[in-house]
């Protein structure tokens, strides 16, 4: 090759060299910028207040999720079945006033459809359950009974739900009528009963 060809082509070769460095450059960048983005599938921690998942047998879930921004005790929570045997995928939605502390699945009556058990702390000690009964493809709502007349006239809160045996219990603290001090004196303990979607209350005897 003549020397004046070969040092016609020199500005060509550099400039094929610059623009593969930039190529590289900008590739690196880019794989950079890959690396450092997070993953839009990993949830935040602490994004949902409450989460549980109940399995009622192999392929049968329930799922319940709680979420709300600002106040803890105001916001919504979903149930969600997931029956991979039959690929049935169900779900249900609701506002919440209060702070979701548990939920668990019982079949109080006995008529082989579950029953979800959402329990709600509404106030400081005061707690409540929402119910819902999965019969017939869908979700329906089961109203709780709230305390009695005489049994709220001395309530002092702090009440617990027990499961025992496939039955549900409550354990109510009440005032003791002699103490000044307003302090809880005697624990009254309630038994609850479902027949036809319908719940009955038993004070049990000490």
């Amino acid at each position: 090759m003549k020397p004046g060809k070969y040092f016609s082509k020199l500005p060509l070769l550099f400039a094929g060299l610059l623009l593969f460095a930039a190529c590289r450059e900008s590739a690196s960048e880019k794989m950079t910028a890959q690396s450092t983005t997070p993953n839009p599938a990993e949830a935040k921690k602490g994004q949902f207040p409450f989460y549980k998942d109940i399995a009622i047998r192999p392929g049968v879930n329930f799922e319940v999720v709680s979420w709300g921004k600002g106040v803890d005790s105001v916001g919504g929570y979903l149930i969600l079945l997931s029956d991979t045997l039959k690929n049935n995928y169900k779900s249900l939605s609701n506002e919440r006033k209060g702070i979701i502390t548990d939920a668990w699945n019982m079949d109080l009556d006995n008529d082989g459809n579950p029953e979800i058990y959402i329990e709600l702390l509404s106030k400081k000690n005061v707690l409540d359950l929402n119910v819902y009964e999965y019969a017939g493809g869908e979700f329906r709502k089961i109203n709780f009974p709230p305390l009695s007349s005489s049994i709220k006239k001395n309530y002092a809160g702090g009440d617990k739900f027990i499961i025992k045996n496939g039955d549900l219990f409550r354990s109510v603290p009440v005032l003791d009528d002699k103490d000044t001090t307003n302090k809880a004196g005697k624990v009254k303990m309630l038994q609850y009963q479902l027949n036809g979607n319908s719940f009955s209350t038993k004070e049990l005897k000490e």
